[in-house]
């Protein structure tokens, strides 16, 4: 009998897990934030148990829960990029959309990326940038391309691995197991070892430091490997706390704010949004009740106490700091992503250079970035985030400083600016601005035999509770927010082309190099919220009661996304 092949996702799984370990051994301020954001979580959690009685998290649920990973890594060459694709590929990781970085105005980089996730099981992406050579001009890119062609960051025997899957259509568990040592003792491992000191501080000094990152290092090591948080407010005031840039009385003020904020947005569908490991039913069934009046001061007296303990006094390490502000939308605003991180650290490195000879110096780059996942916007809803955004990003500008000075006045600001946007996933999903997904429920069926559902409306059949709805969560990349992210550990947002005529790039160049097409993330959300709309008017007996432009819509977008 033939060996059976491991579970992709499981494999995902277990690579991300280790990927996480490996990043707290080089990095043990990382570990430690992980520590900060379980103890933040497990409050959210108490919360959550004061507003929902029944509501509990073991520290299993809690672990699969925040376990989730977004991580990024830096390619030099086309040949690599392809590689590792191939690597993601046998853990059922396919590229999701395609960014373009060289042409974003004044936060360009030479650097253009996709993000590789699975469609289905989307808990790790890794955000994997390539470093364009002809972005430079002739002198620098025959520099970088002749240190980059001596590289060997894949063994002979991870080829293989990857070469044998491909054949196989899958890989035995041994199989499986290596791969992951792979990627963890060499692919993306953090050597502190790297060459050529002179390419890079001309690189450096130039204001090209992802490219100096990038081309003069022995691996594709992570950058950052970001855990989410189930409050973001939360974990950024704790942050800060246990580094020494806010004092308890601040931080007292700030956390009682956001568990209050926590409290009024904590619905069935925060909790559905943030709890998919839970079953629906179970969080359905939990009744909302009010809380005694010192609750939230005792939540903040508890975490307080954890905080102070030894073990999370982060000022005794070495750190830069926590950044002034969240990348994203307002607490208030429940879509896309928010972001925010610890500055990159300044680590020890060790250039060997062409005669031989060792230069001991020191290279900042690797950062701790959180983030909060929240609910995929449609093209309508992404067009006016971004004119929302936009508006923020000229308030803030006027008031430079101000979350550092008055934090709820900067609140107050990020807040007006996103006005125009519901709060809640009804009114997101009724304005067509988020997408969901759909389903019958089981009194939906009951009457449905009956032939007296009349309605088409899933807003109105939602409200009669013959439909249950979720909103699909964002599990991609947002540019925006990582240009804010990357403007506060290089400070600076970005650099223009030296090469005589900038080139110009396009998603099927980096399809050709990934000898694979770039799923579109639009097409998958747009087609998972057709699918479940159809499959819900079946059940209900109402297709045929649908109008026919928008069964064809549907149906159009359901082929679409099958196709990719």
């Amino acid at each position: 009998m033939p060996t059976p092949f491991a579970d992709r996702i499981e494999m995902q799984h277990r690579l991300f897990a280790e990927l996480s370990r490996m990043f707290g051994q080089e990095v043990p301020l990382y570990d430690k934030s992980l520590l900060v954001n379980r103890v933040c979580n497990e409050t959210v959690g108490a919360l959550l148990a004061g507003v929902f009685p029944g509501f509990r998290l073991s520290a299993e649920q809690l672990e699969k829960t925040s376990g989730e990973r977004h991580g990024a890594i830096r390619i030099g060459r086309p040949d690599e990029y392809r590689w590792v694709a191939r690597f993601f590929a046998a853990f059922a990781m396919e590229p999701h959309a395609y960014y373009d970085m060289t042409n974003v105005g004044a936060k360009s980089q030479p650097i253009v990326a996709t993000a590789f996730r699975s469609r289905l099981h989307p808990e790790h992406r890794v955000f994997t940038s390539l470093l364009m050579t002809d972005y430079f001009d002739p002198a620098t890119r025959a520099r970088l391309e002749a240190l980059l062609a001596t590289r060997r960051v894949f063994s002979a025997e991870a080829k293989a691995l990857l070469e044998k899957n491909e054949k196989q259509g899958g890989l035995a568990w041994d199989d499986a197991h290596q791969l992951i040592r792979e990627g963890t003792e060499r692919i993306f491992e953090w050597t502190g070892r790297a060459r050529d000191h002179g390419l890079y501080a001309d690189l450096c000094k130039a204001g090209f430091k992802i490219a100096a990152d990038i081309a003069c290092f022995e691996s594709h090591h992570l950058n950052h490997l970001t855990p989410n948080t189930l409050w973001m407010d939360l974990y950024t005031s704790a942050m800060k706390f246990c580094l020494g840039e806010m004092g308890e009385a601040g931080f007292r003020e700030h956390a009682a704010l956001a568990l209050g904020h926590l409290r009024a947005h904590a619905d069935h569908d925060y909790l559905r949004l943030h709890f998919k490991h839970l079953p629906a039913a179970e969080l359905a069934a939990l009744q909302p009740v009010a809380l005694p009046a010192d609750t939230v001061a005792a939540l903040v007296d508890g975490l307080a106490r954890r905080l102070k303990q030894p073990d999370l006094n982060l000022s005794k390490h070495k750190h830069s700091g926590f950044k002034d502000s969240t990348e994203g939308p307002p607490e208030d605003t429940p879509l896309l992503l928010r972001q925010d991180a610890y500055k990159a650290l300044t680590e020890s490195v060790v250039f060997t250079q062409p005669d031989g000879s060792a230069v001991e110096t020191v290279h900042t780059a690797r950062f701790g970035e959180i983030e909060q996942r929240f609910y995929a916007t449609t093209p309508k809803g992404r067009a006016l985030y971004d004119r929302c955004l936009a508006a923020a990003d000229a308030a803030k500008e006027q008031h430079p400083g101000l979350a550092k000075k008055d934090f709820a006045a900067y609140e107050r600001l990020a807040a007006a600016a996103f006005a125009p946007f519901p709060k809640k996933l009804p009114e997101l999903l009724e304005q067509g601005l988020v997408y969901g997904r759909y389903a019958a429920t089981a009194a939906g069926l009951t009457v449905a035999k009956t032939g007296k559902i009349k309605t088409t409306s899933l807003t109105e059949l939602a409200r009669l509770g013959f439909v249950a709805v979720e909103g699909l969560r964002y599990e991609d990349f947002l540019p925006v927010s990582a240009a804010g992210i990357f403007a506060s550990n290089l400070n600076q947002y970005g650099t223009k082309s030296t090469a005589a005529t900038k080139p110009t790039y396009t998603q099927a160049q980096l399809e050709e190099i990934l000898d694979r097409k770039i799923i579109d993330p639009d097409v998958t959300y747009a087609g998972l919220d057709a699918e479940s709309r159809l499959a819900t008017f079946a059940a209900l007996g109402l297709t045929e009661k649908l109008d026919a432009a928008e069964k064809a819509r549907l149906e159009q977008a359901v082929a679409a996304y099958r196709q990719g």
